[in-house]
Order: structure tokens, then sequence, then C-alpha cells
């Protein structure tokens, strides 16, 4: 039997998506096995692939990360691969897609109603603030540059908080299915629980594929996060490749989709 890990971090208890993604590729023909991404005992050698899935703490440590990533490679089978992990998780690729509106430094901010101000290395809403307050985003922004951090200043989009984000969710990059998300920053959690599942509309997937067209090599799976700007047209918000919640119980077929990407790969 194929035999692969289930990469996640010290926090197990907080993936609820792990006995879903076990059990899916168990009845595929994959024996799955949950190991800590920075266990020093784990033998990566020993699977057929590992698969990255909630290794959520690695923000604060993403140099030793990436090391890992490269050693995993070099031993096994990595998805996503390495050098997708490394470009993804700063989020300067933005600068190369059709994203929301992004200033990337303290000088010159433009005026917006509101802003949204947070690192180019971040997970979820780590270190975000959302402000009306122009002068407070520069100095935020002022701020991760003393920290040796890349800022990132966008505006803030009001419609999320009636369209909500849209996350399209692809294995194998084949669309797979779609939820409306609550943004983290719209005076709510973003939790699966507060996302529903949602049909996207031709242009949002029109977009989410000519993203993904951008990316090279393998990828097991890939959320492609969408909002629409004052114009109507969509835009992203981020592309997550490396540890993104895939949001499995929105769609009963799902997991099924997930595992048998993954065969297909192997």
């Amino acid at each position: 039997m194929t035999i692969c890990a289930y990469a996640t971090f010290d926090g197990l208890d907080s993936d609820d998506e792990l006995d879903l993604v076990l059990a899916a590729w168990r009845a595929a023909g994959v024996e799955g096995r949950a190991e800590r991404w920075d266990d020093p005992a784990a033998d990566w050698s020993a699977y057929d692939a590992v698969v990255v899935r909630s290794v959520w703490d690695y923000v604060p440590r993403r140099a030793e990360f990436l090391a890992w990533a490269r050693h995993v490679e070099s031993v096994s089978r990595l998805l996503n691969p390495a050098a997708v992990i490394a470009a993804n998780t700063d989020k300067t690729y933005l600068r190369d897609l059709p994203s929301v509106p992004t200033h990337w430094s303290s000088e010159d901010l433009p005026h917006w109603p509101e802003y949204v101000v947070k690192p180019a290395i971040s997970a979820g809403a780590r270190d975000t603030v959302r402000t009306r307050d122009r002068g407070e985003a520069v100095a935020l922004a002022a701020a991760l540059e003393a920290d040796g951090r890349t800022p990132m200043v966008q505006p803030y989009l009001d419609m999320v908080e009636t369209e909500g984000e849209t996350s399209l969710l692809y294995f194998n990059r084949r669309l797979s299915h779609a939820v409306r998300r609550n943004p983290m920053l719209a005076g709510g959690a973003a939790d699966a629980s507060l996302a529903e599942a949602r049909t996207p509309a031709a242009d949002q997937v029109e977009l989410a594929e000519r993203v993904l067209a951008t990316v090279q090599g393998p990828l097991l799976y890939a959320r492609v996060d969408l909002v629409r700007l004052p114009g109507g047209e969509p835009a992203v918000i981020e592309l997550e490749l490396t540890e993104p919640y895939l949001f499995l119980r929105h769609d009963p077929g799902a997991p099924q989709a997930f595992a048998k990407a993954l065969v297909e790969l192997l």
C-alpha cells in the first residue's frame, strides 16, 4: 500500500480536516499518517509522498520551514513542491497577479477611505490591522519596514461584507468546489462554520484558472481567494498553495476528489 505523510503541527487538535482526509485516502488505497513537520524523529524517506497540510505555525520560522521542505523533497515526494511553497509563503507574488490594489511601502501611501496593513510574510490575519486613519496606516507600514519586513497596504473593500470572499478549491488543477467566506476583518470570525457552499461565477473561474496557469509544476491542492473590486471585476486577494484550509465538509465529493488527485500524482 502507498504510504503518505500528512504534515501538520503541534496544534493538531485544531485541524478538523485530518480524519476526513485520512479516511478518504484509505478508501483510495493510501495509508496516511499525521507527522509534525518539525519533529526531529520523523523519517520522511519512509513515505511515498509528504503532503503539506496544517503547518500553521511556520510563519515566524519560515527559513526553518523552507529548509525542511527542501530536505523532504530530497528524500521523498513533497506536495506541493518546495519551490512552490517558497514562492507562495511571501505574498510579494501578488505583484505579478491581477490582485487587489496593493502598496508595498510606507511612503506615498494612496488616499483610501480605509486601509488594511499586513506583512508580506504572514498567515491568516496575523499582524493585520484595519484602520481609517492614514497616519496610523503609514506608521504601521513603517514599523514593519523597521522590523525588516515588507509591508502590504491595501484598501478595505466593504463589498466583502455583503458578497464575501469567494474561495475556489482545486485538486490537481481541477475545480472541486467553492465557498463564500466571511472575511477576517469584517467584524466576525473567518472560521469554517461561517463559510457556505457557493457556485462561482464564470468570470471568477476564468480568473482563478488564469492565475493557476502561472504556477509551474504539480499542484495537489490550490485555493484561490477572490473579491470583487468596486467596478465589479474579480481580483485575487490571496493564492493559497502552502497550507490552506480546504473546506472539505462543504462539498460531499471533496474528500474523495482530494484523494483521487493524490493518487494521480503519485
